[in-house]
């Protein structure tokens, strides 16, 4: 194992160990080297890497068992989607599986929103998505989208959507710079999300359903085309 540099020694540590596991150099479900073998090879402390391993068995990768031993987690099985941020980070690859998800409940959402619509809710949804025409720049532009869909969850009056929408969110959201495509005109970005806004405000279900088809659909094609 090549010796670690000092600086920011926990966060390289976890860093390295994180790589190491989600690219399947220690299995799921093997323990660990002795901690005193691991800290030798990586040239760090055991206190170093006692914190790198409780930042890791936050975040789900790892489970430690006093008297027995730090053990690589069944995250597939076991973890649950606050793990996503971390995922995409490691690979790309999981954006897609992302996006399909998105598909199927980002046109639910729409389709239940425009039953449970409230005046006043009518009025913030039109609101943010002027702000998405108004806004400069294809980050911002990007976060006031961000913005409607969270507000057109919490139009479903099911707080459950509401949650599935932040986690897709906060999953790519990390990775946004390399999915700026469909943001980069403020006017075409508020043109492509208009008529999902517009449906869900005249209480047209089937039309908010599929006007949310089509926009999850030009986006993401218009986002993965970014990645390539």
């Amino acid at each position: 194992m090549e010796t670690l540099p000092r600086a920011t020694l926990v966060d390289a540590l976890e860093g390295r160990l994180r790589e190491d596991i989600l690219n399947g150099r220690h299995a799921t479900g093997t323990y660990l080297p002795p901690e005193r073998e691991l800290a030798d090879g990586y040239g760090v402390t055991r206190t170093t890497l006692k914190h790198a391993f409780g930042r890791l068995v936050q975040a789900g990768l790892l489970e430690t068992r006093h008297g027995v031993g730090t053990r690589v987690r069944d995250y597939l099985r076991l973890g649950g989607a606050d793990l996503l941020p971390m995922l995409v980070r490691h690979s790309p690859d999981w954006v897609g599986e992302i996006f399909e998800v998105r598909r199927g409940i980002g046109a639910s959402i729409a389709e239940r929103a425009a039953t449970r619509v409230l005046d006043s809710q009518r009025h913030e949804l039109t609101g943010l998505l002027a702000a998405v025409g108004e806004a400069a720049g294809g980050d911002a532009v990007q976060l006031a989208d961000v913005e409607v869909h969270r507000a057109l969850a919490r139009a479903t009056g099911n707080r459950v959507y509401v949650l599935l929408t932040n986690t897709l969110f906060n999953a790519y959201l990390p990775v946004r710079a390399s999915l700026a495509g469909p943001f980069t005109d403020a006017g075409a970005a508020h043109d492509r999300l208009a008529p999902v806004v517009e449906s869900v405000c005249a209480g047209n279900a089937a039309g908010a359903r599929e006007a949310a088809e089509k926009y999850l659909a030009d986006t993401e094609r218009i986002m993965l085309d970014g990645l390539r």
